[in-house]
Formats: structure tokens, C-alpha cells, sequence
């Protein structure tokens, strides 16, 4: 039997690449019809729950030897692509640039929209409800930090919905003009970050004066301008600032993550793997928490999160934020907030959207 050449291969791969870029252009032709449909009859451009569900029709067909996760980003760089044909998204995060929202934004979102950095969490929700951008990107709460409360508040007055979220591991890279870790007598980056990279610190750099910085992404551009300073920043900044990575994943827990919510004013369909976020306050009397959680056990739905704010307008007064598993539209869901809500002073429902990876 004849055995194949390296030639052969390279010329079979060829013509599959030929075939990919017409099917890539077919599909991307379909996605044009698809964004004039949708903008004659003022449809959102971003649908979190239909491109939730073609990711999972991804994992579920793939047999191999393309590895799930990196099938997963090749479709989002499509679906990506395909959206960007239709509209070009005008998105606001928590900035600077180059720091982790901005990651988490353009994770999301992929590279072709227009993204924008907004000084405070405050300042994404106005943007979003001033229509001066079609979404907003912020974080919620950190794997080793806790809860963003300044993001949860901000949801008492809001009208906008959690449209989708996202689960980005925090990767903190040690960032500087220098050639190597000998030439560093300063490490800046904000205060979590040189926290939550103690052990490396003390270790590898234990001379080094550590300098807390607004941000990461500021904690970089510093760096950029001083021969033996250093930053602990995303790898983003890096490109961003001009700066040799030393080394990546200094953080000393690998199970950093952050929780991203993008927000905008629709509210997503069905995926078929939802979470549903609302908040309620109550009168304070004897069992009255137990009471309200009584409707979610009735109807057998699991609660992934149970969070609590004062009022800020009465003493020992509370407003509860819980995330479930399932939809607004799914009847057993409907039923308990339904039934939550003839309890309640006060009863919110933040959104339902597809549950991050």
C-alpha cells in the first residue's frame, strides 16, 4: 500500500481550506439577510440566547480530534464575525483599557465592535440607559474577593436587564521593560492584585517595593516609562504598553475568577441553560426570610446565590438579590416569584439569561 506523502497531505488540507472559506462566506451571506430581517422589524443585533444555543449544538456534534474548548472559539470567532457583518456594537466597560473588563468585554463580544471605557460602574449603566451604547460590561463578584456591592446597588435604581454573563479566569501576568526579574526594584498594580500575588512576590521578588496604582491597566502604562519597575496586569497590557511578560499566572490561587454581567435593555430568550436574577426586600418579622424561600423549594428550584444590601434609606432594612437556576418564561419559575411577590414589599426581576460556561 502506497503510503501518503507530506505533499499529498499539505494539497488534501488545501482544498479543505477552500471549502472552509466558501462555507465561511456562504454562512456569512446568510448572516447579512438574517441582520436586514432583523433591522427592518428593530430586532437586537446580539442574541446571547441563540448564540448560547449554537455553541451547545457545537459541543454536542463535535466528535474530534478538534478539542471542545478550542471548537467553542473558533464558532465564537464566527458568530463574531457574522455579527459584525449586521451592526457594529457600541459596548461600554468598567475601564481602563486593558484591564480585566475589558478582557471580559471583548470575550463577549469578540473584536469588531466599539468598545468603551467608562471611569465607574456608574457611569456603564448611564451610558447603556442613555442609549450612547447598545451594552455595558461589569464585574459582580470575585471567586476570592466576594461581591461587587457597588454593582448590586446600582440595580436597585436601574431599569436596565442582565442580558448574559461570563466567567473570565483572572491571569495575572508580571509585566516590565526589564530583561529579567534581577533588574526590578518596583512592582505596581492595584491593591487586590499585589494581594492575591503575595506568595510570588515574596518569593521571586521579596526586595521589590510594591506601589499600589489606580488600576492594572495604570500600574502598566507606570511601568512602561521606568527601566526596573514591573506590573501585575493582564496580558492585555502588555500589548497595550510595549511590555516583555515575564511570567503569566503569578496569582497564588489558579481558581481566581471574576463574574462578568453584561446589561442592556432586552431580555433574552430561552437557551435551555438559564439563570434568572431578582431582588425583593421584606417586612422584618420572625421566620419572614424562610417564608420567602419557601416558594422556590415548592417548586423544586435550585437557588445558586443569596446576597444582601441595606436599603441605605432605613436602619436594618435589607434588600435580598438571588440568582436560580431557569427562566422567567418556564412556568415553575414564573409560579415562584409569583408567589415570592404577594410576600414582598418590594420585588425586582434583574433578567433572565444564559448561565456563563
Amino acid at each position: 500500500m502506497k503510503k501518503t506523502t507530506l505533499p499529498e497531505i499539505r494539497k488534501k488540507i488545501d482544498e479543505v481550506d477552500s471549502k472552509l472559506l466558501n462555507l465561511l462566506n456562504q454562512r456569512a451571506g446568510l448572516a447579512l439577510e438574517v441582520g436586514k430581517i432583523k433591522k427592518a422589524s428593530d430586532e437586537k443585533f446580539y442574541i446571547p440566547n441563540r448564540e448560547r444555543e449554537i455553541l451547545a449544538r457545537v459541543a454536542r456534534n463535535n466528535k474530534g480530534p478538534l478539542p471542545q474548548k478550542n471548537a467553542a472559539n473558533i464558532f465564537s470567532e464566527i458568530l463574531h464575525s457574522a455579527r459584525a457583518l449586521q451592526a457594529k456594537l457600541k459596548v461600554s466597560y468598567f475601564g481602563p483599557e486593558a484591564t480585566f473588563t475589558h478582557q471580559a468585554a471583548i470575550k463577549n463580544f469578540g473584536r469588531y465592535c466599539e468598545f468603551v471605557p467608562a471611569k465607574t460602574i456608574g457611569d456603564v449603566f448611564q451610558e447603556v440607559e442613555k442609549e450612547r451604547a447598545d451594552y455595558g460590561v461589569v464585574p459582580i463578584e470575585n471567586s476570592t474577593e466576594g461581591i461587587v456591592n457597588h454593582t448590586f446597588d446600582l440595580f436597585i435604581e436601574s431599569d436596565l436587564n442582565i442580558c448574559a454573563e461570563l466567567n473570565l479566569r483572572v491571569e495575572e501576568c508580571l509585566l516590565s521593560k526589564a530583561l529579567g526579574l534581577k533588574d526590578i526594584k518596583k512592582v505596581y498594580s492595584h491593591s487586590n492584585p499585589l494581594a492575591q500575588c503575595r506568595g510570588c512576590l515574596e518569593l521571586n521578588l521579596p526586595r521589590a517595593v510594591l506601589v499600589e496604582s489606580s488600576s492594572t491597566s495604570e500600574a502598566a502604562k507606570i511601568a512602561s516609562r521606568e527601566k526596573d519597575a514591573s506590573a501585575i496586569a493582564s496580558s492585555l497590557a502588555a500589548d497595550l504598553y510595549g511590555l516583555r511578560i515575564l511570567a503569566k499566572g503569578i496569582e497564588d490561587s489558579k481558581e481566581n475568577y471574576t463574574r462578568f454581567l453584561v446589561i442592556g435593555s432586552q431580555a433574552p430568550g430561552i437557551s435551555g441553560n438559564d439563570k434568572t436574577s431578582i431582588m425583593f426586600s421584606i417586612k422584618d418579622r420572625v421566620g419572614a426570610l424562610h417564608e420567602m424561600l419557601a416558594p422556590f423549594r415548592k417548586n423544586k428550584i435550585n437557588l445558586t446565590k443569596i446576597e444582601s444590601r441595606p436599603t441605605k434609606r432605613k436602619a436594618w432594612e435589607y434588600i435580598f438579590f438571588i440568582d436560580m437556576s431557569g427562566h422567567i418564561q418556564e412556568k415553575k419559575v414564573r409560579s415562584a416569584i409569583d408567589e415570592l411577590s404577594r410576600q414582598c414589599v418590594f420585588l425586582k426581576i434583574l433578567g433572565s439569561y444564559p448561565k456563563a460556561e
